[in-house]
């Protein structure tokens, strides 16, 4: 019978942190996706915003002026914001590679003792067939 891979419960462990570690990165990339996707929504709000508004006087000039300057600095928050969110996601990046590293050391040794194992098997295997043909021998010579 085959002996159960001593370091099983490490290994299942690993593999529950790598798959929390993945969780956590496509969290971080999907924050990383919307603040990306803000940022080109603001910046094609600031865009239409120059380019539709017929300024005729001194009011209009002051608020088109104030509202690209209040744009602008929205842009600028969400640069921080984008900035941030990338930092995050490269954390939970180097997380998830951490957690990996240490789940394929623990498989390459388990992928090791399958073959020993499969390897013990096929001696006990062979071992056994030997002493059938040796017994068939010594049963047919006394005969």
């Amino acid at each position: 019978m085959a002996k159960r891979f001593p370091l099983a419960g490490l290994l299942r462990l690993r593999h529950a942190q790598q798959d929390r570690a993945a969780a956590v990165l496509a969290a971080a990339n999907d924050r990383v996706r919307d603040a990306a996707d803000a940022r080109i929504a603001a910046r094609r709000n600031l865009a239409d915003s120059e380019a539709s508004q017929p300024i005729t006087d001194a009011a209009t000039l002051s608020a088109v002026a104030a509202a690209r300057a209040s744009t602008r600095g929205m842009l600028e928050e969400l640069e921080a914001v984008a900035r941030s969110r990338r930092e995050d996601a490269d954390a939970a990046q180097a997380e998830h590679t951490a957690a990996r590293r240490a789940a394929l050391g623990l498989e390459k040794l388990e992928a090791q003792h399958a073959r020993q194992q499969a390897a013990e098997e096929l001696r006990a295997e062979q071992h056994a067939l030997d002493e059938i043909a040796a017994r068939r021998r010594t049963e047919g010579g006394a005969r």
